[in-house]
């Protein structure tokens, strides 16, 4: 039974009766909440405000409803597409917000790094000096010693050798840098981020080890201005110095400034001293291979030294030439020469007895010209072929005999007639010891000092031909004795100086007043404090070898004392003369007369005497040993007249050598430098010319001395010669008496057997206690002495007891 129109209505129960009217558009199928049985829980939807409800109208209505239904699909689609669409474009919007904000970020963390980098690179440059006051600071000065001939002998300084200017090199020594340190260094500002993002590639992928990445002119702001620590805020201030060098100095500047400062091992710093330490020449006349090397260098000074490292410096060269040729800095054929002629480098040559010499200049050149500022060239009197053969003369003789005369070390220093010094070796080796004994130590002369003693008795009014008593003496409780113990009795003061007898030499001190002796030693050259008492004649005061052989130059030159001086003259490395010696000594200190007087007895010492083993043919030469106490000292100073030199040997500890004396090997070192020195030169004789008169001074007649010696002209005593026996010194606990036999009271039959016993005497004699090395208290001079004396005996009288 149906209620209500057609249209349709609700039943009772509320629901809703389909209508069947004509379709007038398309059906609505939709499902709204309300019509859901649970619809009154669901959430109400708006409805369309015209709802078409459907029909029964036949095909027609269908057909409609279906065209309809079609474009209501459409519609859909289009919505569909529009939606996704929508959904596309927010997830669009998504990726374009995920990127902005990643690049807002970025832009961020970016500002804020650049200021942080900023506030660090301000803060480390706070750390520099200010800008308007940093300059590239001084090069510290190199001094070039050279010999008398021009010759280089050595560099000093903290360098190791003088700077260089760019354009005097060959050009592809600084080529040779540029490739393998920095081969965009024309092209940078001083620094090159493209090297700095390789190294740092390299180093991340392990390609050869860490790379440095830093430009030449990084390189010389570390080397000018910081140390050589590797941290970051170094390498910030590095670049900002790189910038500043940039900012200041030309390309070709810096460059310069780099080879002439940076470290190439070996204590050399710059290329010059690089070349001269490795190749023994100039860095302007190295070849392409040699300059490979020194490039090479900066990667590992020390490890690739070519006089430590040859082959590693060599396979580091190849790769420097292979850079160069591959940059086009080299043609291929210099670059094959050179691969295929590997640079050799010399051997060091400056550990040898030249550094003494450098030594001696340094020391000295302070007070010649002050403080050095700039780099200078000293030129000294040093012969650099004097000077080696003095090396090896000495080296040879301790090496062949050291062993055997308990003698570990020595000196030699050769002086020309006028001061100069010719040689000066102040050791053995100079790099096991750079203590120079030729100009520093100072130790007992023994008989090397009696010629100032015996000049004294002469110019007191003796001669060669005064006679002297040799026999046992008795000072004080102090006894004297020559080696042998044996005595000639009356001599010759000739015949006492050649054979070196201790008793005359202490007579005659004693004759003429010790303090008169020092006078004398004093006037000649020597420079030492000498005590003035009785032992003085022996040599007790300590001299140096240097002192020694000067005062012995007046001798050679005529009397004329002289001040030993190794520098001549001082100029800056651009040609200024800064110094020059003029030619100045002391004056005449000794009579010509006693010149010759003196030369014609010290002349026997080489021809009859304890030095008769001195060879040097052709020349007139004169000189004496010398042996100190218990052996502890050898010595021999002998000249020409071309020159003068002195030989020391013995220990640094002052231990005693195994009876090593002035008659052995100082004789042999002395003999083989002077051959070398005389070599080639015209033999001239020794100044004066004194002939022995018929008698003495003292009016004993020559016939009343001893006999001459057939074989070579000399005196000799033909009987044994007594002494007085009321107090005859006390025989020697251990003497080292000749052929082992006990104490002999009999003259040497012959001189020179007499030469061969006194030429190794301690210079006290030997010893037997302790109160035996004692020497007496100081002597006064004559002049001093108390006239009311005159009942007093000989020794009373000259010792004022």
């Amino acid at each position: 039974m149906r209620k209500g129109r057609d249209t349709g209505g609700d039943d009772a129960a509320g629901r809703r009766e389909p209508i069947f009217s004509p379709v007038r558009g398309p059906p609505d199928l939709r499902a709204y909440p309300e019509d859901r049985a649970a619809g009154g829980q669901a959430k109400a939807r708006s409805r369309p405000d015209k709802r078409i409800e459907p029909t029964m109208g036949g095909d027609r209505g269908l057909l409609s409803a279906a065209g309809e239904m079609r474009k209501s699909a459409g519609e859909q689609g289009r919505a569909d597409r529009s939606a996704g669409e929508r959904r596309s474009g927010r997830r669009s919007r998504r990726r374009r917000s995920v990127v902005g904000h990643l690049a807002y970020w970025c832009l961020v963390l970016g500002l804020w790094a650049v200021v942080g980098t900023a506030g660090t690179v301000a803060y480390y440059a706070s750390q520099l000096p200010p800008i308007d006051q940093l300059a590239v600071p001084k090069r510290p000065p190199n001094i070039a010693i050279v010999g008398d001939d021009g010759t280089k002998l050595i560099n000093r300084g903290d360098t190791g050798g003088a700077a260089v200017h760019l354009r005097d090199l060959p050009p592809y020594l600084p080529k040779a840098f540029v490739a393998i340190e920095d081969h965009r260094f024309y092209s940078h500002h001083g620094i090159d981020p493209l090297g700095i993002g390789r190294a740092l590639l390299r180093n991340v992928v392990g390609g050869g080890g860490m790379q440095g990445g830093s430009t030449l002119t990084q390189q010389l702001a570390k080397n000018l201005f910081l140390t050589q620590e590797r941290t970051v805020s170094r390498k910030i201030q590095e670049a900002i110095l790189a910038l500043w060098l940039e900012h200041n100095y030309s390309k070709d500047q810096i460059l310069e400034l780099y080879l002439n400062r940076v470290y190439f091992g070996s204590g050399s710093y710059g290329v010059e001293a690089a070349a001269e330490r490795y190749f023994g020449k100039s860095a302007r006349t190295v070849s392409l291979a040699e300059a490979a090397v020194l490039a090479g260098l900066m990667k590992a000074p020390t490890k690739l030294a070519p006089n430590r490292n040859p082959s590693g410096a060599t396979e580091r060269a190849a790769q420097v030439i292979a850079a160069m040729a591959q940059q086009g800095l080299v043609a291929d054929a210099a670059a094959k020469v050179a691969l295929s002629q590997p640079a050799t480098a010399v051997k060091e040559h400056d550990a040898g007895a030249i550094n003494y010499a450098a030594d001696y200049v340094m020391d000295t050149l302070n007070d010649t010209i002050g403080a050095v500022e700039e780099d200078i060239v000293v030129t000294t009197t040093i012969n650099p072929a004097l000077e080696s053969a003095g090396e090896h003369a000495l080296g040879d003789a301790l090496s062949r005999s050291g062993g055997k005369y308990g003698v570990s070390q020595g000196a030699l220093v050769a002086l020309d007639t006028d001061g100069s010094i010719k040689a000066l070796v102040g050791g053995r080796d100079y790099a096991d010891s750079q203590f120079d004994r030729a100009v520093t130590a100072k130790r007992q002369p023994g008989s090397a000092f009696k010629p100032f003693v015996y000049l004294s008795a002469i110019e007191k009014g003796l001669t060669p031909d005064s006679v002297r008593e040799d026999a046992p003496i008795n000072v004080k409780g102090w006894q004297p004795e020559n080696y042998s113990r044996e005595y000639f009795g009356p001599v010759t003061l000739t015949m006492a100086l050649s054979l070196s007898l201790n008793t005359v030499a202490v007579r005659l001190g004693l004759e003429v007043g010790p303090k008169s002796v020092v006078k004398t030693a004093h006037r000649l050259g020597i420079t030492s404090d000498l005590q003035p008492n009785a032992s003085i004649a022996l040599g007790t005061s300590e001299v140096t070898p240097l002192e020694l052989t000067a005062a012995y130059a007046p001798f050679a030159n005529g009397g004329v004392a002289v001040q030993p001086h190794i520098i001549t003259r001082v100029k800056t490395a651009a040609g200024k003369l800064l110094y020059q010696r003029k030619g100045s000594s002391f004056g005449r200190v000794v009579d010509p007369q006693n010149v010759a007087m003196m030369n014609a007895m010290m002349q026997e010492t080489l021809l009859t005497g304890t030095a008769r083993k001195a060879e040097l043919p052709g020349w007139q030469a004169a000189g004496k040993t010398g042996t100190s106490q218990d052996w502890r000292d050898a010595w021999f100073v002998g000249y020409t007249s071309h020159l003068v030199a002195g030989v020391w040997l013995g220990n640094d500890d002052g231990s005693p050598t195994k009876k090593a004396s002035g008659g052995n090997l100082p004789v042999d070192v002395w003999s083989r430098f002077m051959k070398v020195a005389h070599r080639g030169l015209p033999a001239t004789p020794l100044p004066g010319n004194w002939h022995s008169p018929s008698s003495t001074p003292d009016g004993t007649p020559m016939a009343s001395l001893p006999s001459r010696d057939p074989a070579t002209g000399r005196p000799v005593p033909s009987q044994p010669v007594a002494w007085d026996t009321s107090a005859p010194p006390p025989p020697p606990a251990s003497f080292p008496g000749p052929a082992g036999a006990g104490a002999s009271t009999r003259a040497p039959t012959t001189i020179n057997q007499a030469a061969q016993a006194n030429e190794e005497p301690g210079a006290e004699g030997p010893s037997q206690g302790e109160d035996r090395l004692l020497p007496p208290e100081s002597i006064p001079d004559q002049a001093d002495r108390s006239a009311s004396s005159h009942d007093k005996n000989l020794l009373e009288k000259l010792f004022g007891g």
